[in-house]
């Protein structure tokens, strides 16, 4: 791999921004990163004044580009991650449906197993177990004919299929036998409160026994009273939890977004896309789950008029959020990535700008439209 400068550019490392400087790539790493011209001999890429960015993690994602991680190929997941890297994510769980236990063991296996053609493509960093473990009454666009009843046998079974890869799951609280797996299990995975009709009180409950995180915040969960604040007031209050939100302006308000944001911080709030595989495709019919989504105006819909998922870039969340909550990049890069990396513990080698982590960068203009992805010091234009 060729060692090489990125000159003249924006930085936006972990403590600062750097407004004119640039980073020198080694073997896929980032070697070292000055204000100022380079002047060495070294090939250099230039930046052209541009910002760069740690790349995008996206821990929520179905899927994306015809594909579906529940399509339980190699082929699926191999399109997919060659094809992420266009909107700058880099980094990537995939995410699982409420289908048969065949049906997810098949979409586990597959990842476990998963081997990539080249470094050249986002990295899959394991799975997001979005059901079944959820509850009959908020399925949003999940299959309600698959719910189940979380045990800590079928969550082993779960993860053994997945050879360890399962790293977050969504999860009902207060539906039976959650807390016992929660107790259980909290220490080895992120459990994530979602598709739940848990009260305030209950989440706070949750909390206490291990719960980190909530899936998707606003959306198939209880909503915010003065007297009883629901998911959303337990999200919104508890230091504990981190919050993930689909910001498109569809699933939230802006203004839902803005507040979710001035509550969390920058450091406990994570962009998500819950992209479907109609993201990057053309208005049509598409599937999710075995369920028929129609695509039409940047929405996805099952025929009930249900949202399903989304079709959302991560680059289109951040600048998104950016605009929503009226924050500039400086404080909004790292609910794309720093955050994410931190919860999964990967924040040694990727998830920021920083002498020894991997060169997974992102070249993006002063709308985030996303120039150049850069993965383990490979240099993708995005054309």
């Amino acid at each position: 791999m060729d060692n090489y400068i990125l000159k003249n550019a924006q930085i936006y490392t972990e403590t600062y921004k750097i407004d004119h400087g640039y980073i020198e790539v080694r073997n896929g790493c980032i070697h070292d990163i000055q204000e100022g011209e380079y002047t060495g001999t070294l090939q250099t890429i230039d930046a052209n004044g541009q910002h760069v960015l740690p790349g995008f993690i996206d821990i929520h994602i179905h899927g994306g580009y015809g594909q579906d991680a529940m399509d339980a190929t190699p082929e699926t997941l191999n399109l997919l991650s060659e094809k992420l890297l266009s909107e700058g994510t880099t980094s990537f769980l995939a995410t699982t449906m409420t289908q048969s236990t065949e049906a997810i063991n098949a979409a586990l296996e597959n990842v476990a197993n998963y081997k990539p053609i080249d470094d050249k493509r986002a990295e899959i960093l394991g799975v997001h177990l979005e059901g079944p473990f959820i509850s009959e009454h908020k399925v949003g666009a999940q299959n309600p004919a698959f719910v189940a009843r979380p045990t800590v046998q079928k969550f082993k079974d779960f993860q053994e299929k997945a050879n360890g890869a399962i790293k977050i799951v969504t999860i009902a609280p207060e539906v039976e036998g959650a807390e016992e797996v929660i107790k259980a299990l909290h220490e080895d995975v992120i459990f994530s409160a979602g598709h739940t009709v848990s009260d305030y009180d209950g989440i706070e409950k949750a909390v206490q026994n291990g719960l980190k995180h909530i899936t998707h915040l606003y959306n198939a969960q209880t909503t915010f009273t003065h007297r009883e604040p629901g998911v959303f007031g337990a999200a919104l209050t508890d230091e504990r939890l981190t919050t993930e939100v689909i910001v498109d302006g569809i699933h939230s308000h802006p203004a839902a977004v803005k507040l979710a944001y001035l509550a969390k911080g920058n450091e406990n709030f994570c962009i998500i896309t819950d992209a479907m595989r109609a993201k990057g495709m053309k208005d049509g019919k598409y599937d999710l789950g075995g369920q028929d989504v129609f695509v039409k105006n940047n929405e996805a819909r099952l025929e009930t008029g249900s949202l399903a998922g989304s079709i959302l870039l991560m680059n289109k969340g951040l600048k998104n959020l950016m605009d929503f909550a009226n924050i500039p990049l400086e404080e909004a890069w790292r609910t794309a990535s720093l955050n994410q990396a931190i919860r999964l513990k990967v924040d040694d080698r990727i998830g920021s700008i920083k002498v020894g982590k991997q060169a997974d960068l992102v070249i993006a203009d002063s709308e985030l439209n996303v120039l150049t992805t850069i993965k383990k010091g490979y240099i993708i234009d995005n054309d």
